[in-house]
């Protein structure tokens, strides 16, 4: 329902620092506040060299927000900035309601979206440190107004306890986590073994992977046009046309200023990107700011230390583009619509060349009483061409396959 909405005001400040990002920065913030179920019912912004030590906002600004919080009834302000612990204090005590910043935000919508187990603790590990210099001044509002957006995940509680509490928690988190990470370790490991080819998707959020991989496996992932649709990890296989099984793992969105917090607490969860064959770069080709969200990925590429893994960029959402004069910026590329099935053949033709590049060709004989041989070529790499010796009674297969695998060792012999 409409009404049970929280009615929020957005403030920024626009300064020497931040002025060509400003405008989208704030829509952006405006996104994430919807997609955390919040009403933007006014957005206050202010033009300074730099921001207010103490309140961020100048002294005449904070008597307008104290009036328009009243004036519009506003039940939390939200801030385009990481507010200091004192920061949010004074303002708070000014304002007498709540007040987060986009940091804190960002982490409610990732407590919002966890499905599974590790993402839920992650979430719980990156909001009970971002949290625990902010206990001052936390507790009566949380206590006064019950939770709400900026609260959820460890719930009121747990932020009321002392620090040593939480400081006991975020040990025992880090214990469950690195199970959890060993866990997928032995499972990664099982796929290498298996000389499966491993596909990751990146992207920034709401880019279009989750449709991507529904496009591709069926996999009927959560996908809709909010911020940070996905975030737990999935990986489905995936069978090419030609009959090759390979992994395609779906990974959180990238945002501008993602917060130090979470990519420290995802980890292990990103880690899973290391460990690809090639990543798939999936980038929003009809975004206003299109250079700043592909900017924001390839620099986190290189902070994850995934720069060696080659990259094919799926400009997505073709469909939306006003014009036909698109230009890309990032190569090797394709531009498809994942929401057309006729771009789907598209998609996959250049995702195999991209996969040919990367492989090692193999050409061999395969005995014809070796049925179950043939059928391991064809799952796991790209048969080309099986032809019949009749006076060998054998097969010679042409194909392409991981520089790693048994078949490319079996080439060489």
């Amino acid at each position: 329902m409409e009404s049970s909405k929280e009615k929020v005001i957005l403030v920024g400040v626009e300064t020497d620092d931040n002025t060509k990002q400003f405008d989208y920065s704030m829509q952006e913030l405006k996104k994430l506040t919807e997609t955390a179920q919040g009403e933007v019912v006014f957005c206050l912004t202010q033009k300074r060299q730099k921001i207010d030590r103490q309140t961020v906002i100048g002294k005449g600004k904070l008597e307008e927000l104290i009036n328009f919080s009243d004036a519009y009834e506003a039940d939390l302000v939200i801030f385009n900035h990481e507010l200091t612990p004192r920061q949010n204090q004074l303002i708070g005590e000014a304002l007498g309601i709540r007040v987060i910043d986009r940091v804190q935000l960002i982490l409610d919508i990732f407590a919002l979206r966890a499905r599974s187990r590790e993402g839920k603790l992650q979430v719980e590990l990156a909001q009970l440190n971002y949290l625990l210099p902010r206990l001052i001044g936390q507790g009566k509002h949380l206590s006064r107004l019950g939770g709400g957006i900026g609260t959820r995940g460890p719930g009121e509680t747990k932020l009321e306890s002392d620090r040593r509490h939480i400081r006991n928690k975020l040990t025992a988190i880090r214990r469950e986590l690195k199970e959890v990470a060993a866990h997928r370790e032995r499972s990664r490991q099982k796929r290498q073994n298996a000389d499966v080819f491993q596909i990751g998707l990146i992207g920034y959020t709401n880019a279009g992977k989750s449709t991507i991989i529904n496009l591709l496996t069926a996999a009927k992932t959560y996908s809709e046009d909010q911020l940070f649709a996905t975030l737990d990890p999935l990986t489905k296989k995936w069978q090419l046309p030609n009959g090759m099984v390979v992994t395609i793992t779906d990974t959180v969105g990238f945002i501008q200023d993602l917060p130090t917090q979470l990519i420290e607490a995802f980890h292990s969860t990103l880690e899973e990107s290391r460990e690809m064959d090639l990543l798939l770069h999936v980038v929003d080709a009809s975004a206003e700011n299109r250079l700043q969200h592909e900017q924001t990925v390839t620099k986190l590429i290189t902070e994850l230390d995934l720069g060696k893994i080659p990259v094919l960029t799926i400009y997505n959402k073709s469909d939306l583009l006003q014009t036909d004069e698109f230009v890309p910026t990032l190569f090797p590329n394709v531009l498809i619509s994942a929401k057309n099935s006729q771009d789907k053949e598209k998609l996959i033709n250049r995702i195999r060349e991209k996969m040919m590049e990367l492989l090692v060709p193999y050409e061999f004989e395969v005995s014809a009483d070796q049925g179950h041989e043939l059928s391991a070529l064809k799952r796991q790499t790209i048969l080309f061409s099986e032809e019949f010796l009749e006076d060998q009674n054998s097969y010679l297969v042409r194909g392409f396959a991981k520089k790693e695998s048994k078949w490319v060792r079996r080439n060489e012999e």
